[in-house]
């Protein structure tokens, strides 16, 4: 409990030299974030790897006031999520020092208010009292909405940020609900078990709805995204990486907690938490894959993953509330293991892109191409990302998506059919989708030939941006190619999640993790010498005369991220609406054309915006009432009492 205390107050400190001193501070933050990602990781790793449960009271401090008052517990869920939440600042502000250097305006305050994000973020992770979850609550909300407007002159930012800050204030207003209905049946504020049967009263489903819906606003759950994609891609790119990597698992980290709290879940609610997660796993990848701008589609992959583990959590509740305790491991050991696994190949994946970013200029990707000759290093550790998060082996995507498969087969063993057969047509629709979307995304940023200037003269990143891609990049390697490693962790937490001192099958006992170790390695060797064998030969100096065009290609012949998608998202445009300009090639002498596929929000640009322009407009009729008379307004005042009045007496 001291390291993680002292953790959190180192990482808050981060930025604090950069603001009183005459350096920039971007490397004391770095050395300062990287202190308090050891400390705490070194916390986590007593309390999941050497800590007995009784053996935590050490760590607890029965002496500290926080302990005492019941505010701050560092259990294995807290231990679980903080590795994440720190592993990812620190690689953040060491990205910092070549991404955001002191050329670019407010680089200070980026690194302080990151440093504050951090450390509210670890604080949220361990609180167990309504008041410590909520005040943690608020300041990640609004360090983020300060990170988020970093580049305020853009119009684009502006609302990007408003928008968000909108979201995350309704998703709180609802929890303060949700945590007093909670209040009234247990008495206290601080977090303990439900009584039981209270999860199936009416009181426990309106608990579960405001719960549902204020979580799922910060996790991005569809239809409450719609702040996502358009935050991720205004902020920098290293904060980027911890809003989709960790801030985003705040809200999952919520629906953890619920799970500790209820001895006996109604069956509908992991029903629910399938369908969400169907829902948002197959439109987020649906919708990721129209997308030309890079931040934005790798975000709309946020809400893609954040299904996956929806799908998960949901398996595990049927399994609680059915009394499965196979299906419970399996469930929610996946659904864990993917938390900290899309956190590492995503604040993967956004470095990568912020590389691409700071060398070209752009966003677009119609402006890229050409990058893996001119930048491999970026382009390597963005195909590691790639191939995590599609749940390929032998890197970690595939192991947690394992577990999840695994769950989904015991429970149609269990004759339950409907939800995991749900979860194994969701698993295999986002798989392939998946696929197909980060081909397109490395083929056309990595591949073929340069579509701009800025592509043509683009160059590898520093060292202080690559290194921490490589400790990423290693991270997901480890964890797919050692899972084993993985089990003791999870099963300290699942051990919170049964509840009445249940006791559940350890998770290497169901999971066969060790043969999947084994079988990692051979496989990796094999994906080696299928791309050596696979890998395109270098064009011949000379080439004969008829060549059809290929003996010189450039970038008109290759295709566009537009051209790529076409096919799948017009196969989908029954619920994708793309808005298509363009047409197709007529004739024998056709005019020059020029295709493009540009894919709208379907909650914010179809009907959020217009529901709200709308609004706007009728309300505007009612301007005449604001004569701006003194006079006028008091009789309003004097109307009102009087309707009230007569209210009353009726």
């Amino acid at each position: 409990m001291s390291l993680y205390l002292l953790a959190i107050l180192v990482a808050a400190l981060s930025g604090v030299p950069g603001l009183v001193t005459q350096k920039s501070g971007a490397k004391e933050a770095a050395a300062l974030m990287s202190t308090s990602a050891l400390l705490g990781i070194l916390a986590s790793a007593w309390v999941l790897f050497g800590a007995s449960e009784s053996g935590n009271s050490i760590l607890m401090l029965p002496a500290t006031a926080l302990i005492s008052w019941g505010l701050v517990s560092f259990d294995p869920i807290a231990a679980f999520f903080l590795v994440p939440v720190l592993l990812l600042s620190a690689t953040a502000s060491i990205y910092g020092i070549g991404y955001w250097g002191d050329h670019q305006s407010g680089a200070r305050q980026v690194r302080f208010f990151l440093g504050l994000l951090a450390a509210f973020l670890a604080l949220l992770v361990g609180a167990t009292h309504a008041f410590v979850f909520l005040l943690a609550w608020e300041g990640m909300a609004l360090m983020a909405f300060v990170l988020v407007m970093t580049e305020d002159r853009e119009p684009e930012t502006r609302r990007a940020a408003w928008i968000y800050l909108v979201c995350t204030h309704t998703g709180t207003l609802l929890l303060i609900g949700a945590f007093a209905v909670m209040a009234g049946a247990t008495g206290s504020f601080a977090f303990s078990e439900l009584p039981q049967g209270f999860a199936s009263s009416g009181r426990g489903t309106a608990m579960f709805v405001l719960f549902l819906v204020g979580f799922g606003f910060k996790a991005g759950v569809l239809p409450l995204h719609f702040w996502l994609p358009s935050a991720h891609a205004a902020a920098p790119s290293h904060v980027s990486s911890v809003m989709s990597g960790v801030l985003i698992k705040m809200g999952i980290l919520g629906f953890v907690r619920l799970v500790s709290w209820v001895p006996d879940p109604p069956g509908w609610w992991g029903g629910t938490l399938v369908a969400l997660g169907a829902i948002s796993g197959i439109m987020g990848v649906a919708l990721a894959l129209g997308q030309h701008d890079l931040k934005r589609l790798l975000a709309y992959h946020s809400i893609e993953n954040i299904g996956i583990i929806l799908l998960g959590i949901g398996l595990g509740l049927i399994g609680k509330s059915t009394g499965q305790p196979a299906l419970q491991v399996l469930g929610f050991a996946g659904a864990l293991l993917h938390v900290l696994n899309h956190s590492l190949f995503k604040g993967l994946l956004f470095l990568a892109a912020g590389s691409v970013v700071h060398a070209t200029g752009t966003r677009d990707l119609e402006r890229m191409g050409g990058l893996g000759r001119l930048m491999p290093k970026t382009a390597a550790a963005f195909l590691v990302g790639a191939w995590a998060i599609c749940g390929l082996p032998p890197l970690n995507g595939f192991v947690s998506e394992w577990l999840i498969y695994l769950a989904a087969f015991r429970g149609l063993a269990l004759s339950r059919w409907g939800f995991p057969l749900i979860t194994l047509g969701a698993l295999a629709v986002i798989g392939a989708l998946a696929l197909a979307c980060f081909a397109k995304a490395y083929g056309v940023v990595f591949q073929g030939q340069p579509r701009s200037d800025q592509a043509a003269q683009a160059a590898e990143s520093p060292s202080t941006m690559l290194v921490p891609m490589g400790i990423l990049a290693l991270a997901c390697a480890a964890i797919g190619l050692a899972p084993v490693l993985s089990a003791a962790p999870l099963d300290h937490v699942l051990s919170m999640l049964a509840g009445n001192g249940q006791h559940l099958p350890t998770l290497g006992s169901l999971a066969g993790l060790p043969w999947l170790s084994f079988l990692a390695i051979p496989l990796l060797l094999l994906g080696f010498i299928l791309w050596k064998w696979a890998a395109p030969k270098p064009y011949a100096k000379e080439q004969p005369t008829w060549g059809c065009g290929y003996t010189a290609p450039n970038a008109r012949m290759q295709y566009t991220a537009s051209s790529f998608a076409d096919g799948l998202v017009q196969g989908m445009s029954w619920v994708l609406w793309p808005k298509v300009l363009g047409g197709r090639v007529r004739g024998f002498f056709p005019f020059p054309r020029r295709f493009e596929s540009h894919l709208l929000d379907p909650v914010l640009d179809r009907i959020a915006d217009p529901g709200l322009r709308g609004t706007a407009f009728l309300l505007s009729g009612l301007r005449f009432l604001q004569a701006g008379h003194l006079s006028i307004y008091l009789a309003y005042v004097l109307l009102t009492l009087l309707m009230l009045l007569v209210w009353m007496v009726v």
